[in-house]
């Protein structure tokens, strides 16, 4: 009888106290390579490296990395971090470091650390100089031949600093100090500050259109577009263009906005939240100027460039507000599946409304939900194209009433459509015969509506002369297809001269047969 031995690496019973098995020993080193979430300030200076790596590499990819990061890190971002990035990315004595911290933007920042919290960071001070002594030699701020920090780093931090005003509600500092930061990216003239000065560019606009001001930034905008479209700077002007056309839009110079996108090109960029956010203007633009179909293509392909729900949750409802308003107007009802997405599921509760009374053509429901959510449609931009949804519903219900009625008084029409009064109705009635959206007659003297009665479609020739022409064309494709495949026979036997060749080589593929058959015997 045979034992088998146990190894005691796989039996965790046959371990002594304070010992741990190879799977525990697994765990934790898996657990020690893991490694710790940077803190702002860290996050701050390694941004800054790769600036720095982009600047000297020329890969504008690094820059692109790091803005990425801009949504996330604003959130987290507070004065006392701020402060100390900076007095960490700046060498001692650095006057530039010294303006920044002492800016009116900066200064009026609030400080969002408790006091207690304040007090116990001072008391721990001690503790963490050794820490941030090791951090501070990993993560080396770049510096040009003077020894200050690059002039890319510096825009960086400025744009830092506007992202802290804004959302502290220093609406006018911080359009200001954008405005200065502008001024310095146009002075130093260095192409790798490009997709910076896109982004400064873009919340200069932020803070001009919260205070009312965005028309005043129209001269800005256009000399820096032109400037962009000579230097091929796709971001900048790309990013300019969504601007102007924002301003345009919200002040209604839909005549601007045209002859704006008349005299451009839609610029090749990479970048896909740009390029959406020109999709969704321009969409806008067409939608007022009646192409509701091309205006719905360019809102569906701006929903698959837009950015993920979480990124940007409130780009993706408007874009999807004016999309569902789009294709009602095309006369498609939206899938009612995008109503129960959960980013979108409470901002188009009003929308989903007005579907519902647009599909059943319901007057009343259209009237009573486009009073309870008109602020909601006029804050969204939405309420003149909803207005125009009137009519379709009133087409729906004149279709509904049709059907229902062979004969009906147009005054018991005007109160079901809930219209103002008869010669109104009168008037849309005959408008909707006209456009073949119903098959009635109106009669004017007796003061009501015929409808016609549908003839059998299939008591007349129609159905068989288009199975006729159906048979035609199949079968007509069916002899032109036998008809190229057609070819001539023997063509494997042109490279045998004579039929004594022929034959030779059929000889000499039945000798071959017999001998391999005879090597398989022997085998």
């Amino acid at each position: 009888m045979t034992t088998e031995k146990k190894d005691p690496k796989l039996d965790p019973r046959d371990k002594k106290d304070g010992e741990k098995t190879a799977d525990e020993d697994k765990k934790d080193e898996v657990v020690e390579e893991k490694p710790e979430p940077l803190s702002v300030e860290d996050e701050i200076l390694n941004n800054l490296q790769l600036i720095g790596r982009a600047v000297s590499t020329i890969e504008p990819r690094f820059t692109t990395r790091v803005l990425r990061t801009l949504t996330t890190l604003r959130k987290r971002l507070t004065k006392r971090q701020l402060a100390d990035a900076i007095t960490r990315a700046f060498p001692k004595g650095s006057k530039v470091g010294q303006q920044l911290i002492a800016s009116d933007l900066f200064q009026g920042l609030p400080d969002t650390a408790p006091e207690a919290e304040a007090e116990s960071m001072d008391d721990g001070k001690d503790s963490k100089e050794g820490k941030k002594d090791a951090v501070a030699k990993k993560y080396q701020p770049p510096v040009d031949q003077t020894g200050e920090l690059i002039p890319e780093g510096v825009m960086y931090l400025r744009l830092l600093i506007i992202l802290a005003g804004i959302d502290a509600g220093l609406i006018e500092n911080a359009g200001a100090f954008a405005l200065e930061t502008t001024e310095q990216i146009q002075a130093a003239n260095r192409r790798t500050m490009d997709q910076i000065a896109a982004k400064v560019y873009f919340y200069l606009a932020r803070c001009y259109e919260l205070e009312g001001r965005l028309a005043e930034l129209r001269p800005t905008l256009l000399a820096v577009r032109q400037t962009a479209k000579l230097r091929k700077d796709e971001n900048l002007e790309i990013t300019v263009i969504n601007l102007l056309l924002r301003s345009y839009l919200a002040s209604n110079l839909y005549d601007q906005a045209d002859k704006l996108l008349s005299k451009i090109e839609m610029p090749t960029s990479s970048n896909t939240a740009q390029t959406a956010r020109w999709l969704f203007y321009t969409a806008r633009l067409r939608a007022v100027q009646l192409n509701y179909a091309g205006a719905a293509d360019l809102l569906l392909t701006a929903i698959r460039r837009a950015p993920k729900d979480e990124v940007a949750p409130g780009f993706v409802q408007i874009l999807h507000k004016f999309y569902i308003v789009t294709e009602m107007l095309t006369g498609r009802i939206p899938d009612r599946a995008m109503f129960r997405r959960p980013v979108l599921q409470a901002a188009l509760a009003p929308y989903f409304q007005i579907v519902q009374a647009v599909r059943v053509g319901d007057v009343a429901a259209f009237q009573r939900a486009f009073t309870t959510h008109e602020q909601a449609f006029l804050a969204d931009s939405t309420h003149f194209l909803i207005l125009r949804l009137r009519h379709f519903v009133i087409r729906t219900a004149l279709r509904t009433i049709t059907l229902a009625y062979s004969r009906i008084s147009l005054r018991d029409v005007c109160l079901k459509l809930g219209l103002d009064s008869e010669e109104d109705t009168e008037y849309i009635v005959a408008k909707a015969i006209k456009d073949r959206v119903i098959d009635a007659t109106i009669d004017h003297k007796g003061g009501y509506m015929q409808s016609k009665s549908k003839k059998n479609i299939y008591e007349t020739s129609e159905p068989q002369e288009e199975i006729k022409q159906r048979v035609k064309y199949v079968l007509d494709m069916h002899r032109e297809a036998l008809q190229g495949m057609r070819f001539s026979g023997n063509v494997h036997r042109k490279e045998l001269e004579t039929a004594a060749d022929a034959r030779e080589r059929d000889r000499e593929i039945a000798q071959l047969i017999q001998e391999t058959e005879d090597d398989l015997d022997d085998m």
